[in-house]
């Protein structure tokens, strides 16, 4: 079922039923307009053969020649004078009534006198009610009732010309509401079609560049809105992923070209000297393992476009104590040493990619630091601090130093893909955290990446 379908149909259900009540509330009233009417001229028919000036009224048990117009009196058990006729019924509610000795109210039903509807009111007499008839004068001692009938016809069939009439506004409105839930089905809609044909061409072409007018204040300007900052998310996601393409390429380029010089130099293997065979081997194992680390960054880079591994408390402290374990061991071969001082610590994130982040921070302070250098670690509150006693960070690279392949120009000479810090910022961006970096006072840089505390949980010590 199409949405223009289920508007009508919503638009004709709601149109319905207000029609319906409506016609309903209408008929109720009118019903009871008229009856209440014909109640009221009963009631002052009763009034005509009651006692005037101690007069006594005259009262026969019969039916008018205009059908459905009777009258009768009955005692206090419900029977008629002898000799007299009963044209009416007597059941409960006038046998209730004639005993109560003028007690109780009227009451009036409706009813049928030879298959005619009628409408009648049952009116209780006083005790001592004296009339008379053609049989002659009676008292009735413990009082009676009396019985006053009219035809319901006319008002029966004034009902049955306000249902044709009502059933008439009905079917009309249900078509009318039809013919305007197409017309503004239409009309609703047309801006609606008109934004989907836009979409479906951008999704033909896939052009996230082109941006969609952005409308007025209504739902469709905000659903316009809301699809054009998708686009521009898009947009961005798709250059960010052709800049780290062209970056990734430009970095392979180089250790790719030296490996591919060195390999050509190996055909010549035989020709070279055991030191040079050794020196070849070497400079092809660095070039690998520069590879390697180059590809694990971008994988860890491409990793955090992916949805956010479920962060968990850990122990940073102790995570920061084993990447210093494995700075350490690489640091022996210039004599820098790592010197930690850490409190516990519990935060919440995902203990690999923090690992990770922390490895890299040490990796860049080894790279810095002079040989027999100190790296100094510190782990608090939820932040690890890493100090170096290099040469520092020029005023010209903090803001650039947490980007993409980008390396400081004194950077240009060592080893690194550029990749190291970039991922470091984008792990404590995707935890919840930060990182900034810092003159250190006597010289050197000074990292600290925080990441959010979280009250302390099962030890993983």
């Amino acid at each position: 079922m199409t949405f223009r379908t289920r508007l009508v149909l919503a638009a004709t259900a709601a149109v319905l039923v207000v029609v319906v009540l409506g016609s309903l509330a209408t008929y109720l009233v009118a019903y009871n307009s008229l009856v209440g009417s014909v109640d009221v001229n009963l009631s002052n028919g009763v009034v005509g053969y009651l006692p005037i000036d101690g007069g006594i009224p005259t009262i026969n048990n019969f039916c008018s020649t205009t059908p459905g117009e009777c009258v009768q009196v009955v005692d206090n058990s419900g029977n008629v004078e002898s000799g007299q006729n009963q044209p009416l019924a007597v059941n409960g509610t006038v046998k209730t009534l004639a005993a109560s000795q003028g007690r109780a109210p009227e009451a009036f039903f409706s009813t049928t006198v030879n298959g005619i509807p009628v409408r009648e009111v049952v009116a209780p007499l006083a005790p001592s009610f004296e009339f008379s008839n053609v049989a002659g004068t009676f008292v009735f001692e413990d009082g009676g009732a009396i019985q006053l009938t009219t035809s319901l016809t006319g008002v029966n069939q004034e009902l049955r010309h306000l249902a044709v009439a009502l059933w008439l506004i009905v079917v009309v409105g249900i078509s009318v509401a039809v013919l305007l839930g197409l017309g503004v089905g239409r009309t609703v809609l047309a801006p609606l079609n008109s934004l989907t044909r836009t979409i479906e061409e951008l999704a033909d072409k896939t052009d996230v560049s082109r941006r969609l007018d952005p409308g007025g204040p209504d739902e469709l300007g905000r659903l316009r809105r809301a699809f054009n900052r998708l686009l521009l998310a898009l947009d961005a996601s798709r250059e960010s992923q052709r800049q780290l393409v062209l970056d990734a390429s430009h970095e392979l380029r180089t250790p790719l070209t030296s490996l591919r010089t060195n390999m050509e130099v190996a055909r010549r293997l035989e020709e070279l000297t055991p030191e040079e065979r050794e020196v070849l081997i070497g400079d092809v194992v660095t070039q690998m393992d520069e590879l390697t680390s180059l590809v694990g960054d971008l994988a860890e880079l491409a990793r955090g476009e992916q949805p956010s591994i479920v962060s968990e408390p850990v122990r940073l402290d102790l995570i920061v104590l084993e990447a210093v374990d494995a700075a350490t061991t690489h640091g022996r071969s210039r004599d820098v040493t790592f010197e930690p001082r850490l409190e516990t610590s519990w935060v919440a994130a995902s203990s690999s990619r923090i690992k990770r982040a922390v490895d890299n921070l040490l990796d860049n302070a080894l790279k810095w630091s002079p040989d027999g250098g100190v790296v100094e670690v510190s782990c608090s509150d939820g932040s690890v601090f890493v100090r170096d006693h290099g040469p520092g960070v020029a005023d010209g690279d903090v803001d650039f130093i947490f980007d993409r392949f980008y390396r400081a120009p004194g950077a240009r000479g060592r080893p690194g893909s550029g990749l190291g810090l970039a991922i470091v910022a984008q792990v404590a961006r995707e935890e919840g955290g930060s990182v900034e970096v810092y003159q250190a006072p006597g010289g050197g840089a000074l990292f600290r990446f925080s990441l959010p505390q979280v009250p302390p949980g099962p030890d993983v010590g």
